[in-house]
Order: C-alpha cells, then sequence, then structure tokens
C-alpha cells in the first residue's frame, strides 16, 4: 500500500459540481441567493421528506452559511430569548449548544443512555420536571443530536417533548440521511440541522440548513437569516437579523454533491461493516452499531470504545507531550496549552492508540468531551448518568468516508493490531 495519510473523513467532489459552479459564474449569480441555492434547496426537500413505506412529509428547507447559524435560527423561531434554558444532549460537539449562549440563554445538559450513545429519554423527563421545580419554568426547547450519525430514540424523545409542550430542534448535522423507523432525521421536531461542512456526509465546502415545519416558518426563517429588512424602498429593521444565507456558488457545489449523496451514505455503511468483520476477533474492540432495528445510522464517524484493560504499546508515553497541531486537520485554530493533561481525557490506552495509528498516517480521533464537562460550561446545569463520561474515557474515531478503500480499512486494522501488546 502506497504511504499515504489516511484521513478520518472528507467529503467527496464528483465533478458535478462544476458544472453548477461554472453555470453561476456565467450568470453572475456570486451572491448568498440566485438558481443555485434554490435548487439546492429543493434537493434537500426531496431528500428530507421521503419516508419509508409512508406518505412524504412536506417539510420546508432554508440553506444557511453552516450549521451552527441553523441551530442559533432554530432557537430563535422557536421562541428561545435571555434568560431561558434549553435542554442540550451533553455528549455533542459545541456547536449543539454554543448558539444557546449566543442567544443569553443557558444550556441545561443531559446525558445519553448507552445504546444509541444520544439523549437518554428518562433521564430527559427527569430533567425538565426538575427544572421547572427550581426555577418555576419548564425549558424553552430540546436539542437532541444524532452523535456520528447514529439516531437518537425519536420516539420517545418526543413523547416527552409533547408531554409537556417544548418544541424540539434535532441536531442531525452529522446524521444527514440516517433515518429512525424509516424517516429522516431532523424531521421528526419542529426544526431540523443539517450540516455540510467539508467533513460531512456531502459538503458546500462551508454551509447548512435548517429544516422548518412548513412554507410560513420557512420564510420567518429566511428573513432572520438576511438582516430581517422590512418591506420599505430603504432599510429598515425592527428585529435583529444575521447574515446566515448560503452563497449561489456554495450550494452549485451542494446540487452536485446531492447527485451523488446516496453513495455517499452506502459507502460509510460498507466502511462501518469492514471494519466490523476485520476487527471481531480482537478482543477488547468493540464497534458502535445499530442497537436495533429502528435504527438505521449513516456511520458518518466509525466509532468504537476499548476495554480498558487492553494494553496499547507506548501507553506509558500517553500525554507527555502538548499537541502542536490541530487534531482533526484543518478543523480550526487551537489555543496553545501548556499541559497535555486535564482532570478529564481519554484513557491512556485510547491515547496510545491514537498515538501509534498517526505515526503509521492514520488520522483518528477521541470522542466527543461531554459538554457538561467543558470549562466553559463548568457551572452549567447537568442530568449525569456517566454514560458519556465512561465513553469519552474508552472511545475513538477511526477513519470512513469516501475516500477511504478497503484496502485502507484492512491497513488501519493491521496497525491497530500490531498496536496492541499480546
Amino acid at each position: 500500500m502506497k504511504q499515504e495519510r489516511i484521513l478520518l473523513c472528507l467529503a467527496h467532489m464528483s465533478g458535478r459540481e462544476m458544472a453548477f459552479i461554472e453555470q453561476a459564474f456565467r450568470d453572475n449569480w456570486v451572491v448568498p441567493l440566485g438558481p443555485n441555492v434554490n435548487g439546492f434547496e429543493a434537493d434537500l426537500e426531496a431528500f428530507v421528506n421521503r419516508r419509508d413505506a409512508a406518505e412524504p412529509l412536506h417539510k420546508r428547507v432554508v440553506a444557511l452559511s453552516a450549521g451552527t447559524a441553523a441551530v442559533h435560527l432554530g432557537l430563535i423561531a422557536a421562541g428561545v430569548k435571555a434568560g431561558d434554558e434549553v435542554i442540550v444532549q451533553s455528549f455533542t460537539f459545541c456547536a449543539s449548544s454554543h448558539p444557546v449562549t449566543y442567544l443569553g440563554a443557558t444550556p441545561v445538559f443531559v446525558d445519553s443512555e448507552p445504546r444509541s450513545w444520544n439523549m437518554d429519554p428518562a433521564l430527559l423527563e427527569e430533567a425538565i420536571r426538575d427544572r421547572e421545580a427550581k426555577t418555576g419554568r419548564r425549558p424553552a426547547a430540546i436539542i437532541p443530536v444524532a452523535l456520528y450519525g447514529m439516531p437518537y430514540d425519536a420516539t420517545a424523545i418526543m413523547e416527552v417533548a409533547d408531554r409537556y409542550g417544548i418544541p424540539v430542534i434535532e441536531d442531525a448535522a452529522e446524521g444527514f440521511g440516517s433515518r429512525f423507523k424509516g424517516q429522516v432525521l431532523g424531521t421528526f421536531g419542529r426544526y431540523g440541522v443539517l450540516s455540510f461542512n467539508g467533513n460531512k456526509m456531502i459538503t458546500t465546502s462551508g454551509g447548512g440548513a435548517l429544516i422548518c415545519p412548513d412554507e410560513k416558518e420557512a420564510r420567518r426563517v429566511l428573513w432572520y437569516a438576511t438582516q430581517a429588512r422590512e418591506s420599505y424602498p430603504y432599510y429598515q429593521h425592527e428585529e435583529i437579523g444575521y447574515n446566515y444565507r448560503m452563497s449561489n456558488i456554495c450550494a452549485g457545489i451542494g446540487r452536485g454533491q446531492m447527485t451523488i449523496v446516496d453513495e455517499h451514505i452506502a459507502h460509510h455503511r460498507h466502511v462501518q461493516e469492514l471494519y466490523c468483520r476485520l476487527l471481531a476477533d480482537v478482543e477488547g474492540i468493540t464497534m458502535h452499531v445499530n442497537p436495533g432495528p429502528d435504527y438505521d445510522s449513516n456511520y458518518w464517524l466509525c466509532t468504537a470504545t476499548l476495554d480498558p484493560a487492553l494494553r496499547i504499546k507506548g501507553q506509558e508515553r500517553a500525554y507527555k507531550q502538548v499537541i502542536t497541531g490541530a487534531v482533526g486537520g484543518a478543523a480550526g485554530v487551537t489555543h496553545q496549552v501548556a499541559t497535555a493533561t486535564t482532570d478529564c481525557q481519554p484513557n491512556d490506552n485510547v491515547e496510545a492508540l491514537r498515538m501509534a495509528l498517526d505515526a503509521a498516517g492514520i488520522e483518528s480521533r477521541p470522542l466527543w468531551k461531554p459538554m457538561h464537562r467543558q470549562p466553559v460550561y463548568a457551572s452549567n446545569p447537568a442530568y449525569i448518568n456517566g454514560v458519556s463520561d465512561l465513553l469519552f474515557k474508552t472511545g475513538i474515531c477511526l477513519p470512513a468516508g469516501p475516500y477511504v478503500t478497503d484496502e485502507h480499512v484492512a491497513h488501519i486494522v493491521r496497525s491497530i493490531k500490531d498496536a496492541i501488546e499480546r
């Protein structure tokens, strides 16, 4: 196998994207609106409204500059205001919770259940009751997350939310194309969040979308996304708006990507099946798989847990040096730290395996550090059962995506086996 760095996840460009981009330049539509934006939204609506053995839904989609922007506008559209509390899945990336703080509201974190790794419905109800008892008000919204593409128990979460009259904003940024009981994630709640960042199932280089319940709500979200201008012949603003609309160029990339989205999802699932088969004989490593027939993950990332007793070569060198570059490639700029350790981090064998794979030219990553363990949220209310803490300490993400071949997976598995002490 040629020596190349195997990346965790990158979307694949097909060549079809250039036709849409070139048309935008020919027509001089190099702005945050235009035919590609309209076409991309129509493609997304056709995709998310499909249901297995059921009538299609009629959700509307607004294309935006980022998934984070979609979370932000979903909260605004749901009526969240300063001083409110919003229940957020703790086991997630910070983009699920940071927009809550943008609005002056408070994220209240709820832990996961062990089968899907996503929001625990029983703990969700406990948190709602306790917050109402403590504050005299119910939380203003609920944000479950499709962690690494795995569906949450949408039926149970929606039952709880409906019982207490709380709107749900589904964070399906990692779960584009994942389904629960045959229905696309992001279409169960009042709003649904999608992401088209460069490492997602499809990409627009950067971008996102908000799934809305109907045309009226979509128009309102679009108004907020384009600076909330009133219909005068001059610029008048009676509410705060945002510059969140997707550009016509980025949407052209998205239109090309939508022609191969089913191929992308099928390939991710194929890579997951290969990992499961090739690692089946490795004691102490467990792949995270669909927990039942209702769950149909896109396997955006292939994840595994390591038994704490599993010995990895070089474990004694774990956390001896600080990271000098951004873990996750071009994921963003990092702030240099003075020490390699914190009070909550993955086990030494997880870090040792990450280091061994890195030395072999293979990018891997720990699981998300739960939000209730993040210093920035140290004082926030949290309802914890220990599941996400344990998963963070024992979990690892393995390379996936359209560029990961069968040969790559075989090489990654050989490298994992070589790193284990016998």
